[in-house]
């Protein structure tokens, strides 16, 4: 049997690991669309992680680990609902399919805009991207902000809605400028 030598080890278990704390949202996601409940998810993604970590040996640094780990999560969505089967409230599995292909074309839509959204907000001028960012801050009061930013309250919104639209466009020309895959 071949042996990887022991730095390159090492080095695929943190690439492994980057790919799954960085795709592990977009997984979380896809398998929520698909069970009923967060409690469901959870149990779900916990096989989903155990699978990836026992497929090790299959992760490939330069690959998709994001289609790898959702290819994954849906045969663990399908072994799910075959075992909860008798649960009338449960999804059939050609249902279960359906939503699984159109999750994953959402997904890689939402990824590109993700992208996008933050191609255009490192257009933007440091001082604005902060206060813009600082809007959206959890627990921030919209007050503080505004006053940070020499405006009034309605100014800052007013500036709030035009960035908005400023950044909507700047997605728009990204995506359109992206080839279609």
């Amino acid at each position: 049997m071949h042996r990887v030598p022991e730095p390159e080890h090492h080095e695929r278990h943190r690439r492994f690991l980057r790919a799954f704390t960085s795709h592990e949202p977009a997984v979380r996601a896809f398998v929520r669309r698909l069970v009923p409940t967060r409690a469901d998810a959870d149990d779900v993604l916990q096989e989903v992680s155990i699978v990836l970590w026992e497929k090790f040996d299959e992760f490939r640094p330069d690959g998709d680990f994001r289609a790898w780990a959702c290819g994954i999560a849906r045969y663990k969505v399908l072994a799910w609902l075959r075992d909860k089967g008798r649960d009338r409230l449960v999804l059939n599995s050609e249902v279960v399919e359906m939503l699984a292909n159109e999750s994953l074309q959402a997904e890689s839509h939402l990824e590109q805009q993700r992208l996008a959204l933050e191609s255009c907000f490192e257009k933007i001028p440091s001082e604005q991207r902060d206060l813009l960012a600082g809007a959206y801050r959890q627990n921030v009061k919209i007050q503080d902000v505004a006053a940070r930013s020499g405006r009034s309250v309605g100014g800052f919104y007013q500036w709030l809605h035009r960035m908005r639209k400023l950044l909507l466009e700047c997605i728009g020309r990204e995506l359109a400028e992206e080839p279609l895959s």
